[in-house]
């Protein structure tokens, strides 16, 4: 029987509100899981259960006669994901997407980015043992690349939008996999769709492959001036290793600045590791895309 019911946790957040929208686009039938204190509204149609996130008991019971769970909760809870795993299976749900999306954890183990996203990986590595002992569970990672409408927002491109700056680093042509939210969104309904195909396994998607170059020139294409600053990477790196000695949690992204667009970087996702076209998600039009962006910022 095809997956129908969905619970997702952080169902209100900057990436559960674009996963419910397009879950209930996809016909599923959804249920937010709620912390106890939540006051959020959700979109008609989605049952809400309130629950201490933190109880495998009360999870348990709110994970109930669902077939899958999503868990979108912030990166800064994602070391506590485990107890839903647990839940999940102890609830009987076939199906489990952890909070991973953004860029691929499982190739981080060399990188400063790897340190600091460690709880997504042991969780992923937590998955993998569970689903061995549990055969009726199962669990799709999905990495979808910077997300691009929020990266844009808060400078994981380089951008200020307020500020009408852009930092270029090194020659601003490196190529980065990116995903809108709304993307990342049709992502996990695609993956719930055709169940036998992603079970288990750790998928990359990518709405789009550009560069800081790429972005600028349609930005300025539309009207949108910038003022263009020239940064090195490893300065930006060093920059980075200065905040984090100090404590400073904003490191995270500067690291993932020079990850992504230092010269040579090269961790676009290669066209065949890429399962967008399996799972039959459509492209967008890039210029269309930060046309929109545009006109709903006003800017």
């Amino acid at each position: 029987m095809a997956i129908k019911k969905v619970a997702v946790i952080g169902a209100s957040g900057n990436v559960g509100t674009p996963v419910v929208d397009a879950l209930l686009t996809a016909g599923f039938i959804v249920t937010a899981i709620a912390r106890e204190e939540s006051t959020s509204s959700y979109p008609a149609g989605v049952e809400v259960r309130k629950a201490d996130l933190s109880s495998l008991d009360a999870l348990t019971k709110a994970f109930v006669g669902q077939d899958a769970v999503v868990s979108t909760i912030a990166t800064s809870a994602v070391g506590g994901q485990n107890v839903l795993a647990d839940a999940a299976i102890a609830a009987g749900v076939r199906r489990y997407i952890p909070s991973e999306f953004g860029i691929n954890t499982r190739k981080l183990a060399s990188e400063v980015l790897g340190k600091m996203l460690q709880a997504k990986t042991a969780h992923v590595d937590y998955l993998m043992e569970k689903a061995k002992s549990h055969p009726s569970f199962t669990w799709t990672g999905l990495a979808t690349g910077l997300f691009f409408d929020w990266g844009l927002d808060f400078g994981t491109f380089g951008l200020s939008i307020k500020s009408k700056i852009i930092r270029i680093i090194d020659s601003g042509n490196e190529l980065v996999s990116t995903s809108s939210l709304p993307y990342v969104g049709r992502a996990v309904a695609a993956v719930l769709t055709h169940e036998a195909e992603t079970a288990n396994k750790y998928l990359e998607f990518a709405e789009f492959t550009t560069s800081q170059n790429q972005i600028l020139a349609i930005f300025e294409e539309t009207g949108s001036k910038f003022t263009m600053k020239n940064a090195k990477s490893a300065d930006i790196e060093q920059a980075g290793y200065s905040k984090l000695n100090a404590g400073d949690h904003s490191s995270f992204i500067d690291f993932l600045l020079v990850y992504n667009f230092r010269d040579g970087a090269g961790h676009p996702f290669k066209a065949e590791d890429k399962a967008d076209e399996i799972l039959g998600l459509s492209k967008s039009d890039f210029k269309l895309v930060i046309k929109e962006y545009i006109e709903l910022r006003s800017l």
